[in-house]
């Protein structure tokens, strides 16, 4: 009897593509059914693509994630994060510190996707830039992923065109994001779309899971919508792929991609929720829910899976995407770093200048010729202010750029130096951005842009930072600096009445953990507020500005403007200090406590006048710092902001008094305004007898 073995036949490239993608389907079925929490059913149906996108075609290089020239992934649809994790943890992608050193260790282990949604994870239920490295931005609410790519996309363009040189293409990646049918409908992703397109953004591809499915069930009830249309209507060059599985036609049409010029491509890919699953095909549970041990163990079995195996990932599956995406991005890195080098040595200063971007450093003497404005009882807005100063900044800072939702004119935002020039399709070296009235998606793209370490800002009025916060949210969970202007800060805007006349929206930025929100009180205290800001590397920033005049003070007689580094300083004392009453104000406020205070100490009340700009700065000072402009034995106090009065109990305390707005405003100049409201110098100064006495 023959009892010779044959060996196993050896295992063909197809068959690797297929392993490789059931194991990204079998480490989500696994994480959230031991999670009993999450999303399977996207990321088993998109397996495919986005093996497809990473071991196939993107440039990126595992052990150096944040290589420059890195072609950039983003889910959109975030609460498909197990796709994330599984493929940086396949393709052994290494973890980075803030400092961006590279750590020797992986970014997400096989034991953070076992403890999928828990504390400490790096495995989180949605992907999130800040905890993760290999995520380049992060996602939760739909349609924040898409818009932010728009941004990514602006980035490279605006990056190529500074600093490429014939024979040195240093900045030349794209950006390709997953989204889904909850991302198509969030009126965010329409503004994105409709922006990209008109900028010809031909580095920039969308991949919509066109699956028919969202929580509430068929989108039948909802969205039925020609899509393919609205994205040629935009200007986009419009694909079909008509099965998630078919891994040919996902290349070629990532292909087309590659090779299409002049505008942005968006991808229809048909998928079923749960693709690959016999049993929980176009199903809304399979969504939003674990599949369950018994439907988990035949989906395994219809993929040839040990039916009993968790979170296994066989032999070759690593060593696959090693010798893919890990081979590729390796040689793509390392003839960058090459080129990087030769191009460094032929323009020093434009090298420099990378290196510092890239590392949110500040060119030296970023600040010089910064205005001083001279005392001045007229004054000048907080507007006007701003745009001088930002004319020298980015004069100063070459990557510092942006622009506004349509109100240049009116923020004063435009950069009006020789060779500012405007971001366009056939100018993408502009410094001026054009969002058009996108507020929504403005915050996202301001935000792409700085996760390209581009230092840039939007601006609009205050009132509309209501259609930005979630993008302004994300900014601070991210740790990221982008900077959002807002003018027209309160009763300012008179006329216009209260649809335009910020009341609570102070209070609500104040609110966002790590958002540094300042309001200055002159034009002397804007430019330090921007001094601050541009200084910042890990936080974001709001700062809201005046449209009418304010006077700017006379810093011989008060205290310098630089106090505003420290959040609250003592603008005006008692002669000899010992003050038996605090008057606190920002903003256009902060001339009005003068006025007060002055009215005061003729009177005899040795009052003392604090600028306190910015809250967040403030309470990061040292507790003995606070008190001294704060004197805990001071319970007199006053504080004065046309605005919320909701916070302002943390520094006048029980005893004091709050002069600010417990309504919505009205339509009327603003003098009338001022009077209606109790913002005139006599208001304060009863109210500041009153607190006195009371004391």
């Amino acid at each position: 009897m023959n009892t010779t073995t044959q060996a196993a036949p050896p295992i063909t490239e197809a068959q690797l593509d297929q392993l490789c993608i059931n194991t990204i389907r079998t480490l989500s079925m696994d994480a959230v059914q031991q999670a009993k929490s999450g999303h399977p059913g996207t990321p088993m149906a998109l397996a495919p693509l986005v093996y497809t996108i990473w071991n196939q075609v993107m440039h990126f290089d595992p052990a150096d994630p944040i290589w420059p020239n890195r072609d950039r992934f983003v889910l959109s649809n975030g609460h498909a994060s197990m796709l994330q994790w599984s493929i940086l943890h396949l393709t052994r992608t290494q973890a980075v510190n803030a400092e961006y050193e590279t750590l020797g260790k992986p970014s997400v282990t096989l034991d953070d996707i076992r403890r999928f949604r828990q504390l400490g994870s790096k495995a989180p239920g949605h992907a999130e830039y800040h905890w993760v490295s290999g995520v380049e931005t992060t996602t939760g609410p739909l349609g924040q992923g898409v818009a932010t790519s728009v941004g990514m996309a602006i980035g490279e363009k605006w990056l190529a065109a500074r600093y490429n040189r014939p024979d040195f293409e240093i900045f030349n990646y794209r950006i390709y994001a997953v989204c889904g049918d909850g991302c198509m409908m969030e009126g965010i992703a329409s503004e994105a779309a409709s922006l990209a397109g008109h900028l010809g953004l031909d580095n920039l591809c969308w991949i919509y899971d066109n699956n028919h499915i969202s929580i509430e069930g068929d989108t039948r009830i909802t969205f039925t919508e020609d899509i393919a249309a609205r994205f040629m209507g935009y200007g986009w060059n419009v694909l079909r792929v008509g099965d998630a599985n078919d891994l040919d036609r996902i290349g070629q049409a990532l292909e087309t991609f590659r090779t299409t010029k002049g505008r942005p491509t968006f991808i229809i890919l048909d998928s079923h929720i749960g693709y690959g699953s016999p049993h929980k095909q176009d199903t809304a549970e399979a969504h939003g829910e674990p599949l369950g041990d018994e439907e988990i163990r035949l989906t395994k079995r219809a993929y040839g899976w040990p039916e009993d195996a968790k979170f296994l990932v066989p032999d070759g599956v690593y060593e696959h995407f090693a010798a893919g995406v890990g081979a590729r991005g390796a040689k793509a890195r390392q003839g960058w770093e090459e080129l990087f080098e030769a191009y460094s040595g032929k323009y020093p200063e434009l090298g420099t200048e990378i290196g510092q971007m890239l590392r949110r450093d500040l060119p030296a003497s970023w600040d010089r010729n910064l205005p001083v404005f001279p005392a001045d009882a007229k004054g000048i807005a907080g507007r006007d202010a701003s745009s001088k100063v930002l004319n020298v900044l980015a004069q100063n800072i070459p990557w510092f750029l942006g622009g506004s939702a349509d109100l240049a004119p009116s923020n004063k935002t435009r950069l009006t130096f020789e060779g500012a020039g405007d971001f366009q399709a056939a100018t993408p070296a502009g410094r001026n951005l054009h969002f058009g009235i996108r507020e929504h998606s403005m915050g996202a793209i301001v935000n792409g842009l700085s996760l390209s370490k581009i230092r840039a800002f939007g601006a609009t009025f205050f009132i509309f930072s209501d259609y930005m916060r979630p993008a302004i949210r994300l900014s601070a969970l991210m740790e990221i600096p982008s900077i959002f202007v807002f003018t027209h800060d309160a009763m300012g805007d008179g006329e216009d009445g209260p649809t335009h006349q910020p009341v609570e929206h102070l209070a609500s930025l104040r609110a966002i953990p790590g958002l540094v929100t300042l309001r200055p009180g002159d034009a002397n205290e804007a430019v330090e507020a921007y001094r601050c800001i541009l200084q910042l590397r890990h936080k974001p920033a709001v700062l809201v500005l005046s449209r009418q005049p304010l006077p700017t003070l006379d810093r011989s007689k008060y205290a310098p403007a630089s106090g505003v580094a420290r959040g609250a300083y003592v603008l005006a004392d008692a002669p000899g200090g010992n003050p038996e009453l605090i008057l606190i104000a920002s903003g256009s406020e902060v001339s009005l406590a003068v006025d007060a205070h002055e009215v005061l100490l003729a009177g005899g009340i040795r009052s003392r006048v604090v600028s306190m700009p910015s809250w967040d700065i403030f309470e990061d000072q040292t507790q003995e710092y606070r008190d001294t402009v704060l004197p805990p034995a001071v319970k007199a106090r006053v504080a004065i902001e046309q605005a919320s009065t909701f916070g302002w109990e943390r520094y006048v305390g029980n005893t004091g008094r709050v002069i600010g707005m417990k309504t919505f405003g009205a339509s009327a100049p603003l003098k009338e305004l001022q009077k209606e409201f109790g913002f005139e110098p006599e208001t304060v100064v009863a109210a500041a007898k009153q607190v006195l006495s009371r004391a």
